[in-house]
């Protein structure tokens, strides 16, 4: 009996410090996923203003053509 209680005792240990393992990814995962939307809003903003700035080319064959 003792050394099941000691067998549960250690799984108990084990998943409690993955437990806490997976919580810290995640705080990570978290930030990392804020930080990324946030950049991404600049670009589109950055993106929505060059396009207000140039002007649409009308039918226009690039040089290459």
């Amino acid at each position: 009996m003792e050394s099941r209680i000691q067998d549960l005792e250690t799984r108990l240990t084990f998943q409690e410090d993955l437990l806490a393992k997976l919580d810290d990814a995640l705080s990570i995962q978290q930030r990392q996923l804020i930080d990324i939307t946030q950049r991404l809003e600049v670009v589109t903003e950055q993106l929505r203003l060059f396009l207000r700035e140039v002007p649409p080319s009308e039918g226009e064959r690039p040089p290459h053509y």
